[in-house]
């Protein structure tokens, strides 16, 4: 999750909820203090994923403060990354500028060189903080087919599928995905990348 401050005193959320479709993300404001944003949705596999990893998500994010409530969210559903603009005004009146939202922090996030021997995804990919039901990981379909082959899927929230790579070899399959679209309020681009090398068969 991303939270930032803009220039005019709203908020810009940014919550990675991948296989979210476009239109299936719900959101509402705390009818009662009018200082939490609750969202949530439901993932839409794809043909081979095994239905029954089919994740939903739900989470909160807003004010941390007692001195301002929410106004109004413009929420936005792209390639699995919910945007959100919260807008808020001031109730109780003070000198200083309110800098305090939620959650102050969540999710980690690591850089991996392509160079290096590949990576064993198992051992690196983190949860996912806001899925209630389903698998937490991001390495959500490792199946072996009838065929001997073996279907794997990553999240790769924001980057659209021709800016994909995947690359493989004997011994392991490398992928790397590049979010080329950068949007008003993101910071940059997000660059996606591993391996896979151990497969559990």
């Amino acid at each position: 999750m991303e939270i930032k401050i803009l220039q005019n005193d709203n908020l810009y959320i940014r919550v990675d909820l991948p296989g979210v479709p476009d239109d299936g993300v719900r959101h509402r404001v705390d009818s009662v203090r009018q200082k939490v944003v609750f969202f949530s949705g439901e993932e839409t596999l794809s043909d081979g994923d095994d239905k029954k990893n089919a994740r939903e998500y739900a989470g909160t994010a807003g004010l941390g403060c007692d001195c301002c409530e929410i106004t109004g969210v413009d929420a936005k559903m792209k390639d699995g990354v919910l945007r959100m603009i919260v807008s808020r005004v001031k109730v109780k009146d003070h000198d200083n500028k309110c800098t305090l939202f939620l959650p102050p922090n969540t999710g980690k996030s690591g850089r991996y060189n392509m160079d290096e021997p590949a990576l064993n995804m198992a051992k690196v990919v983190e949860d996912h903080p806001f899925v209630v039901k389903g698998p937490k990981r991001s390495e959500n379909s490792v199946q072996r087919r009838g065929d001997g082959s073996v279907w794997v899927s990553f999240d790769l929230p924001g980057v659209c599928g021709d800016d994909i790579l995947v690359l493989p070899n004997e011994n392991e399959v490398k992928f790397y995905g590049e979010n080329k679209e950068v949007y008003e309020h993101d910071e940059s681009c997000r660059i996606f990348m591993g391996a896979v090398m151990e497969f559990p068969f």
